[in-house]
């Protein structure tokens, strides 16, 4: 018996995977899902604000990290637009403009903003480190219209705005290495607050700018949107698919330890102990 199980075929872990995630989908129920320090970082600041304040939002994904990164861009905005923040957006990725306009457009209309006087969307332009280094020294030579080709100095939204020093708080929601350039070229040079938000294989990456004070704020991967979800009470994908990732890594917990023990009980550790060499 122990033999079998030592030599269980891996299709089998395979579908009990795939029925776990299938299930946990099907299913109707709720997990709780605290906001950390990090995340709470993120949402203090933005709530602190007095309604007009500029937030800059950076849509630095594609539709590859759409999953992760669009349900926080949709939480932050019910969040900026329910506190009447101006958001301004902008993307230094070409495959994340459809998604930047998709999500200011989408949720302005629920709160009855209007582009150019409540939020602007400036679409995307190449450069990165050198675009935020033109948008420190003055935002209009650097997009001379927003997305939509009209005159970014004829704007309501964007009076008392001439660079990014001027800016009460920027979020850079990125699938690369846009986070890192964004402090380095814009953060340290213009000296304004930042948050940020990544997708989970880069969150660790990010905790030391977080430890050093240069971002305020992290959300990282699905678990981090969820929390901002539930902290604006607007949850949605985000809290929707943690229900099937936590459902999931609670087995790959409990496949973990049946392992160990089948390992143990089979008598393995005694091979490991003496080296595959060894004699009997």
């Amino acid at each position: 018996m122990l033999d079998k199980l030592v030599n269980i075929d891996r299709r089998i872990i395979f579908a009990l995977v795939a029925a776990a995630v299938v299930i946990s989908l099907l299913m109707s129920f709720s997990l709780p899902v605290p906001a950390t320090p990090p995340v709470m970082g993120i949402y203090d600041k933005i709530n602190d604000m007095p309604p007009g304040s500029h937030v800059l939002i950076a849509f630095d994904y594609d539709p590859a990290a759409k999953e992760e990164l669009q349900p926080m861009a949709i939480a932050l905005l019910h969040h900026c637009y329910s506190r009447d923040l101006t958001v301004i957006g902008l993307t230094l990725w070409p495959g994340g403009t459809g998604l930047a306009e998709q999500a200011l457009t989408s949720i302005a209309r629920q709160y009855n903003r209007k582009s150019g006087e409540d939020f602007v969307f400036l679409g995307y332009k190449p450069g990165v480190a050198s675009l935020i280094i033109n948008m420190g020294e003055n935002l209009y030579t650097a997009f001379p219209a927003d997305f939509y080709g009209n005159d970014t100095k004829t704007l309501p939204a964007l009076q008392g705005v001439e660079s990014l020093r001027d800016l009460d708080y920027v979020i850079d929601l990125a699938a690369g290495a846009s986070i890192e350039t964004w402090i380095a070229f814009g953060k340290e040079k213009y000296k304004f607050d930042m948050g940020a938000g990544c997708t989970a294989v880069i969150g660790p990456d990010l905790y030391p700018f977080l430890d050093s004070d240069q971002i305020n704020g992290l959300m990282a991967g699905l678990k981090g949107a969820a929390e901002y979800e539930v902290l604006v009470k607007y949850p949605a994908q985000a809290v929707e698919g943690m229900r099937p990732q936590s459902v999931t890594h609670a087995l790959i917990v409990v496949f973990v330890i049946f392992s160990n023990a089948v390992f143990f009980a089979s008598g393995g550790w005694r091979t490991v102990r003496r080296g595959p060499g060894a004699r009997r």
